[in-house]
């Protein structure tokens, strides 16, 4: 390997990180004083987007860290490009965290690729938190951008899959190198003198990406020289009918797919089949996904199999892919992991008051759940929303304390969120959803002086949602497994 060299002239800033800085400010990546976390890998876009941010640092007032995965897939290889990464961070006075990651073990009809990358992401959030970062930053250019919507439509994906990667992902990993080429960053190391690390598998024809990158573009491109542009530009166009669909969905979510408590989920049949096509398909997807271990969508084929059994006249039971069991009833949907439905039904049990202090992790003998209670931002509080099961957000400053989880009891009354104001009976909406009488003494009711502020597992009082003005949030989530898991 070459000894690195670092030749930017000290004169002005080179046209691509001009370029990188318009992307930064035009879509909000991040801000003077931010820490990145920077995932660098060696090759020619990790190293050059580090060397750009680098260059940001005075004018910025940026802290970076990096980070550098090595998966011991290729050997004497691997080691060697942490051994080049390590060296270019000492070189640029950057601190440098290396991990080692296992993406051999994985689960049926995942490829080596996926797993890895979603070990990385994982990592990555986890580091992002332990070192403080407020942002995570990743290399990936246009042209992968092109590669990735091609990907996915040779699959045969929607619009979700068409709308490729977003430029920023959960208001956390961010993409600066979005909107440049892969030849920019090509010249712009040239045009510097560094040097960078060559990945041999990224030659191999064996993986579909490979293919498409040094066949299939190369031959559009030569159609139309402007192809990964109008890829890109597809996937923008793509992405925002995606988002105006997801807030679609969210708006009919409330009305259609109800908690049943237990981590799975019961969906209005009859309201179900009003609902345009495109948004059936959404809800269910969406309900697949929330009870997948990985947060992995559903196929196509799971998705209309179910669909077509809910639109039809008939009654019935399945079991799915990933482990989800499905039932058909006359007036509903049942979706349920496929272990909650071989376990026998759970007795009535009547659990004691008990004082929530907060921070702190209640363990309820009712439904045998850990229930977790923090305070946060609202920020923080929307990534614990996505990345959990069950969550309930309060508006802090609208309860009222102490708060309580407790059993409910006769002429309890709450506000369901989606009521607009309307309260309601508990043992009323109980029978709505039909939850038999056993199982009802189970179900975590919290309370405050001021009333109900949710029935924990299934929906929260209208009066404590947040809105716009909203300064301090709790975050109530349900732990997906019995409390009584992995006790020796």
């Amino acid at each position: 390997m070459a000894l690195i060299e670092q030749r930017v002239p000290r004169r002005g800033w080179p046209p691509l990180l001009h370029r990188v800085v318009k992307t930064v400010r035009a879509r909000g990546l991040f801000e003077p004083g931010h820490h990145l976390l920077v995932a660098v890998s060696g090759g020619p876009d990790s190293v050059a987007l580090l060397m750009l941010l680098h260059r940001l640092i005075p004018r910025w007032r940026l802290r970076l860290t990096a980070v550098h995965f090595n998966y011991g897939l290729r050997g004497h290889e691997s080691d060697e490009d942490q051994a080049f990464v390590t060296s270019l961070c000492d070189l640029l006075e950057v601190s440098l965290r290396c991990v080692s990651l296992d993406a051999r073990t994985r689960p049926q009809r995942v490829s080596l690729q996926a797993q890895a990358r979603d070990v990385r992401y994982r990592a990555m959030t986890r580091l992002a938190e332990d070192v403080g970062a407020d942002r995570i930053v990743v290399g990936h250019t246009a042209d992968d951008q092109a590669e990735t919507i091609l990907l996915w439509m040779l699959r045969g994906a929607g619009i979700t899959g068409l709308a490729g990667m977003p430029v920023q992902r959960d208001g956390m990993i961010i993409r600066p190198l979005y909107e440049v080429r892969r030849r920019e960053v090509l010249d712009f190391l040239s045009a510097t003198g560094q040097v960078y690390r060559q990945d041999s598998s990224n030659a191999k024809p064996i993986y579909a990406r490979n293919r498409i990158r040094h066949q299939l573009l190369p031959v559009l491109s030569q159609i139309a020289p402007a192809a990964v542009d109008a890829l890109c530009r597809m996937g923008d166009l793509c992405r925002e009918d995606d988002r105006y669909l997801e807030d679609q969905t969210v708006r009919v979510w409330a009305s259609l797919v109800q908690p049943d408590g237990g981590g799975g989920y019961s969906i209005d049949r009859l309201c179900f089949q009003t609902q345009p096509l495109a948004l059936q398909r959404r809800l269910l997807r969406e309900v697949f996904r929330r009870m997948h271990s990985s947060r992995r969508a559903a196929s196509l084929a799971t998705v209309e199999a179910v669909r077509r059994l809910l639109s039809s006249k008939r009654e019935g039971a399945r079991r799915c892919a990933g482990g989800v069991h499905v039932q058909v009833a006359q007036s509903a949907l049942l979706v349920q992991s496929a272990k909650v439905v071989a376990l026998p039904q759970a007795s009535t049990v009547v659990g004691e008051r008990q004082l929530v202090q907060i921070p702190s992790v209640v363990e309820w003998a009712g439904t045998r759940q850990r229930i977790r209670v923090q305070e946060g931002t609202r920020e923080s509080a929307r990534q614990l929303s996505a990345s959990r099961g069950w969550v309930m957000v309060v508006d802090a400053d609208l309860v009222s304390y102490p708060l309580h989880i407790r059993p409910w009891k006769a002429g309890d009354r709450f506000i369901p969120s989606g009521m607009k104001g309307r309260s309601k009976k508990l043992q009323d909406y109980f029978v709505d959803l039909k939850i038999p009488m056993s199982q009802r003494g189970g179900i975590p009711i919290m309370d405050s002086p001021q009333g109900i502020v949710g029935v924990l597992g299934f929906r929260q009082d209208e009066r404590f949602q947040v809105s716009d003005r909203t300064r301090r949030c709790l975050v109530v989530s349900i732990d997906e497994v019995s409390v009584t898991e992995g006790v020796q």
